[in-house]
């Protein structure tokens, strides 16, 4: 960031830093046979994403005109180099270093300076130039406790159910042979449930730990209520109870979608999902798991476009039918979940390949068969195209299978 020129200073940097944070995600797989371990990897990839989300800030602030720039991107804008103690104290700070949630920059400073209380107290008239007043920060603790005791419920479920419902029985024979297809969608679907809370314990952590030291305060609410969300990493209820794999994406490791959307997604002129997906791939390593749990998630991203696009109108026209979509929604995703992300957990290869085989590729198939033929059989018509603009007017737009409000 010091020695090169701002206008490819950020690509030195995400090449570096990804570059070695392979190196160390290899000598994990190597020296680990194959499975996961907790080790530095963790801690690392969230440094990972502050070294290259800040440098890319630097380059948006020094080198980019506004008018250039997203409105997250020009709100992320770094004016100026950081110093050296600026730098590390951002890189090290003790709130996210082990589990996330990742920090940019420009919110880690206005935590560091208060400004985000002075923002919010000037709204509310106060000065921030002309009052001398002494602004004390709203208190914390209610949420803390709150996340703290819901981080140890998740855990207790997690040490209590794992043992019954391992990912490792997948790969027997007796499992692959003499159960059915359904069966087999249900144990993957408890097996990868009961993985998630294990990421919601560690991550609702976090956040709490973030609160705790002021990190994370996002305003009031209409009932003068304090908020405490600007840092959260996760909404584990909202990722259970998803009627699509765009909330479910949306719900599920915020900061990280947010670096994903920063870096690739809102700077690349096309196939930015196949991108996105594709640093994801890379930053979480190099176990095959990873890339088909990332492939799948692409291919299954594009087909619900399609899907959504050209068969929800048809269940606009009363309540009931909603409802009775929403319920097919809810059920299908979380197949497609199940099936997308099992060999995140498992990891492995050729038991992935064999588990894909016995569950015939069927959610593979009727994804394939609704990109090619649903357009076809339910092309959109004028007023169904209609739908979709104004749904978009009413203030959101899709990127990388999130919905966004538009600022």
């Amino acid at each position: 960031m010091r020695t090169q020129d701002p206008k490819v200073m950020q690509r030195f940097v995400l090449v570096i830093a990804l570059s070695y944070l392979s190196c160390i995600h290899l000598h994990r797989q190597f020296y680990n046979g194959g499975s996961y371990t907790l080790d530095i990897t963790g801690p690392l990839m969230v440094i990972t994403q502050k070294v290259t989300s800040l440098a890319y800030s630097i380059h948006d602030g020094l080198c980019q005109m506004d008018e250039d720039l997203t409105p997250s991107q020009r709100h992320q804008a770094v004016r100026k180099m950081p110093t050296m103690l600026e730098y590390f104290s951002y890189i090290f700070h003790f709130q996210s270093i082990m589990a996330g949630p990742i920090i940019l920059y420009h919110d880690y400073i206005d935590f560091i300076h208060g400004q985000r209380i002075l923002e919010v107290k000037s709204l509310n008239g106060y000065s921030e130039k002309t009052s001398n007043e002494i602004v004390l920060e709203p208190s914390p603790a209610t949420i803390v406790v709150k996340k703290v005791l819901t981080s140890l419920f998740f855990a207790l479920v997690f040490v209590t159910f794992i043992p019954s419902y391992s990912i490792v029985k997948v790969k027997d024979d007796e499992f692959l042979e003499k159960t059915s297809i359904i069966y087999k969608f249900w144990y993957l679907t408890i097996a990868t449930m009961l993985v998630r809370f294990k990421y919601y314990h560690a991550w609702i952590m976090a956040d709490a730990i973030c609160n705790n030291s002021g990190l994370g305060f996002n305003g009031f609410d209409e009932n003068q209520q304090s908020r405490w969300d600007k840092v959260s990493n996760v909404d584990a209820f909202k990722f259970e109870t998803a009627l699509s794999l765009r909330d479910s994406i949306e719900a599920w490791n915020k900061g990280t979608n947010r670096w994903l959307r920063s870096l690739v997604y809102e700077r690349m002129l096309r196939n930015k999902t196949a991108y996105t997906y594709a640093l994801s791939a890379l930053w979480h390593g190099f176990h095959p798991g990873y890339y088909l749990t990332f492939a799948n998630g692409a291919f299954f991203t594009y087909a619900s476009r399609i899907v959504r696009r050209h068969v929800r109108p048809h269940f606009l026209i009363s309540k009931k039918t909603k409802l009775f979509y929403d319920i097919i929604t809810f059920l299908t995703t979380k197949v497609i979940l199940t099936y997308t992300t099992f060999t995140f957990v498992l990891l492995e290869l050729k038991p992935s390949i064999t588990m894909y085989l016995h569950l015939y590729l069927f959610p593979n198939i009727l994804g394939l068969t609704g990109i090619l033929f649903l357009p076809v059989i339910l092309p959109l018509t004028k007023q169904k195209s209609q739908t979709s603009k104004t749904e978009l007017s009413n203030g959101h737009v899709t990127t990388n299978g999130h919905a966004h409000k538009i600022e």
